[in-house]
């Protein structure tokens, strides 16, 4: 006859007794003696082993598996011994073992404030009491039950209920013996007693390779040799530092023999060599956490601390960051915090309540994605992010995130008509909880030694100042602006451009009030847009020559550079995430001449402070001329703010030939012709001159001096005295 009431025994084998540690594992009744007590569905007999004791039979106290015995003093470590008809096996009673969740750690986790929860949330291969396992932790507080499950008690979520933390609402269990690479999810009840879909673990480093979907336990065996790199960064001031960035899709950069993507490994051997050459100084990474939707590119995940399973381990990953910070590069990840996918085995409704979400779908419905909105103001939802951001930074050595979408974050009416949300409580539409969420995010990033790009396509104020002084904290931002103007002045015909040569000033009008990046992103060459060579207008040689003069401007133009993956070679077609580069164009002239302009863009770009000290300063940046509209005719100056050094930048948009066209410039004598997009050498028309010309020593355009040039057809010139 067990010693539990007759409505317990029932609720153990249900699964559905409230308090499991209470009454499972082994208790004390007195100082002599112990009532180990376990539920084992899948045996007919169990006996007790303890370390310095017979072995004890329990008795079968109820025919779903629940067995309970009493020994002669309690223990702390005992085995099991199970059997089946003619199979026995032995186990180590999960309820033997205490919590290894903290106290700081649970008051520090309702606080919102830590930011190591990839530590002690999911899952750790640790020891508990010297017996080997995995901890499992998991945040569900209004949860009736949650289990883990998986191989090792074939799913079933009566076996492995996890203990709850009521004042906190997280739930804890050690399972010994378990390994790395085991499969497991959440098993999990609501409130109202209904059992939920399997969940995946939130904090999951790995996951199976899609369609699966279950977290994998994972440790990192990974040796780090990017001492020297990350240390270098500590001391970088990005503000004056060249940043060069290559944007990648990593699942359709190239594609091997066989029509597969790389995996980790294979980007390391092929991606970073081909990088260096073209002189960029970072590769930035679509989104790479786990998604469930290969045609979303990433930009739903589902994994926010696990790198995708399609493309290798998260050892393979750090292996190619590894790589990247050997050969010299950094490495930037596309993080997105805005919005979160609704799949059943997601976050969404996590345990039977909008947990992470917010319930009203007027502030937790993103209706141009069909995805839910992070609950920014709940301080264990902010906690989560910062966490997994930080978690990017320091266990896997990223250099920055870009964060996606941060519009969508800031205003609670982004793309929403009247009546469709909720106002602040200042009657306004700023999102303040996302507001303070990015400010402290911003911080523990940069803390941690990390840069951070917004995508923020607004006129929100000081997106990429410092928190002290009000701003969101954000290292850089986009320059949307400058993009958008740009490319609708490139794609007019050049006898239309005289009357559109606003597109080209306007934006110098704000350059310097944000900390500003140039980007050419994968957003401009999908759905309909085009590549970037065939918005360009003419003839073949034309839209070339026209691509040459768009990436020569942006290279001389103030601001940090992004340009997606194909754009430097003159892709024909838009970008398709099943498909590849077209490498192949590179056996073209054309291509391989515009492939050696964006190399010889990205030296002149390195190797002169004037075009990169000064991306974010002011004072780098004086008009020479930019009243010729009726030439197409821009020239402007670089300079330096670490050194005297100054280059003059003109840049003819027509396909005519100017000759003796008078630029004034700061000083006399010789002026070295570093960059001509219409070189010989990139398949241009080779007009130019000659490497160098002489002032003339006739004021203009209120500079001491000037040069009598020979514009080429849709070219920019750079000049260094």
């Amino acid at each position: 006859m067990s010693q539990l009431h007759t409505d317990e025994v029932n609720a153990l084998a249900a699964g559905q007794h409230g308090s499991p540690f209470a009454v499972l594992g082994c208790h004390p009744i007195d100082n002599d003696t112990a009532i180990v007590r376990t539920f084992q569905p899948k045996a007919t007999a169990v006996t007790f082993i303890g370390a310095d004791e017979q072995p004890v039979p329990l008795n079968r106290v109820h025919d779903g598996g629940v067995f309970e015995a009493i020994v002669s003093r309690p223990v702390l470590q005992y085995s099991l011994q199970c059997s089946r008809d003619e199979y026995q096996w032995d186990t180590i009673d999960a309820y033997s073992f205490p919590s290894l969740l903290g106290d700081t750690d649970r008051y520090l986790f309702a606080e919102g404030n830590h930011y190591e929860l990839h530590h002690h949330l999911g899952s750790h291969l640790t020891s508990n009491q010297g017996v080997d396992g995995v901890q499992f932790a998991v945040w569900a507080p209004n949860a009736k039950r949650v289990s883990v499950v998986g191989p090792f008690n074939e799913w079933d979520g009566r076996v492995h209920v996890m203990r709850s933390h009521p004042g906190n609402g997280l739930w804890d269990i050690f399972i010994p013996r378990l390994a790395s690479g085991t499969l497991y999810k959440f098993e999990i009840i609501d409130a109202h007693g209904t059992c939920l879909p399997l969940k995946h673990d939130p904090y999951a480093p790995y996951f199976e390779q899609p369609p699966g979907n279950a977290s994998i336990v994972f440790e990192s065996a990974f040796v780090w040799s990017d001492h020297e790199h990350m240390a270098s960064r500590a001391d970088a001031n990005p503000l004056q530092q060249p940043i060069s960035v290559y944007e990648v899709h990593a699942g359709s950069w190239q594609r091997n023999v066989n029509g597969d993507s790389l995996n980790y490994r294979e980007l390391a051997d092929t991606l970073i060599p081909y990088v260096l050459d073209s002189g960029f100084t970072h590769i930035e990474l679509l989104p790479i956490t786990e998604h469930p939707l290969t045609a979303s590119w990433g930009y739903q995940p589902i994994g926010m601390f696990a790198p995708t399973s399609r493309f290798g381990s998260p050892d393979d990953f750090r292996y190619f960051v590894d790589c990247c910070h050997n050969a010299g590069l950094g490495v930037i990840m596309d993080w997105v915090p805005a919005h979160f996918p609704s799949d059943a085995h997601g976050l969404g409704q996590f345990d039977g309540t909008a947990l992470y979400e917010h319930a009203d779908p007027r502030q937790g419905l993103h209706k141009d994605w069909n995805t839910l909105i992070f609950n920014f103001g709940r301080n264990e939802v902010a906690n989560y992010l910062i966490s997994n951001a930080l978690y990017w930074i320091q266990e896997f050595h990223l250099d920055g995130l870009r964060v996606d979408a941060v519009a969508s974050m800031l205003y609670l009416d982004y793309s929403r008509e009247h009546g469709e949300w909720i106002p602040n409580e200042h009657g306004g539409n700023h999102n303040n909880d996302a507001i303070v969420f990015l400010k402290r995010m911003n911080e523990a990033v940069h803390l941690a030694g990390g840069l951070t790009f917004a995508e923020e396509s607004t006129s929100f104020p000081q997106v990429s100042h410092p928190t002290y002084d009000g701003g969101l904290g954000f290292t850089f931002k986009w320059n949307m602006g400058w993009m958008h103007d740009t490319l609708e002045y490139f794609q007019r015909d050049p006898a239309h451009r005289q009357y559109h040569q606003d597109n080209l000033t306007f934006g110098l009008l704000y350059a310097f009030s944000e900390n500003f990046q140039l980007p050419f992103s994968h957003d401009e060459v999908v759905h309909g847009k085009g590549s970037l060579l065939n918005k360009m207008p003419g003839d073949d040689w034309q839209k070339r020559a026209n691509l040459r003069a768009l990436l020569a401007l942006m290279f001389t133009y103030p601001g940090k550079k992004l340009l997606f993956m194909g754009c430097e070679i003159g892709q024909y077609t838009e970008w398709a995430h099943d498909g590849s580069v077209h490498w192949d164009l590179l056996n073209n002239e054309g291509h391989a001449g515009l492939h050696q302009l964006v190399k010889d863009l990205n030296t002149l770009y390195k190797t002169n402070p004037a075009l990169h000290s000064s991306d974010c300063d002011q004072r780098g940046f004086d008009w020479i001329d930019c009243a010729d509209a009726e030439h197409s005719v821009i020239s402007f100056k670089r300079t330096s703010t670490v050194n005297d050094e100054q280059l003059v930048v003109v840049c003819n948009f027509t396909p005519v030939v100017r000759d003796a066209y008078r630029i004034g410039v700061p000083s006399s004598g010789t002026w070295k012709e570093v960059l001509n997009s219409d070189a010989s050498a990139y398949a241009g028309s080779g007009v130019g001159h000659a490497g160098a010309v002489e002032s003339t020593g006739v004021a203009c355009h209120g500079q001491p001096d000037s040069l009598e040039l020979k514009l080429p057809p849709l070219s920019v010139l750079v000049f260094q005295a």
